[in-house]
């Protein structure tokens, strides 16, 4: 029997390498919407919506969900244009958790999607996938 694997949280490593980027700076990133968030702020939300580990690679195929806010449209679209600008520059560095990803592929590029529980937030919305590196412990 070998050893177990450690499958780096995807959602954390992504929140992570956003949060520290200066072109965000002023954009609340999370895995979840900030408190009390109104509509009103410039906000990113992260989540893993699925994916594949790919034995041969010791690689999890993590399927990512990536909502962009803003208070209008036009602040909403400049928001998710910011993450789709930075989100290349992930591959090859070594990240929270020792993540390394070897490859960041678009698989659904920005597209308009009112948020119905926040009615007075701007959303786009956008899905990439993400080729991490898993190691044994």
């Amino acid at each position: 029997m070998g050893q177990p694997l450690v499958f780096p949280n995807v959602e954390r490593v992504i929140v992570a390498f956003l949060d520290a980027r200066p072109e965000l700076d002023g954009v609340a990133v999370g895995i979840d919407l900030p408190p009390g968030f109104d509509g009103t702020q410039r906000a990113v939300r992260v989540s893993r919506v699925g994916g594949v580990f790919i034995e041969d690679d010791l690689r999890d195929n993590a399927l990512t969900r990536i909502d962009a806010y803003g208070p209008d449209k036009t602040a909403a679209h400049s928001v998710a244009s910011l993450v789709r600008g930075v989100l290349p520059l992930v591959v090859q560095q070594r990240l929270a958790d020792g993540a390394v990803i070897s490859d960041v592929t678009e698989t659904e590029g920005p597209y308009w999607f009112p948020d119905s529980r926040n009615a007075n937030a701007s959303r786009y919305y956008m899905r990439h996938r993400f080729a991490v590196a898993v190691r044994a412990t």
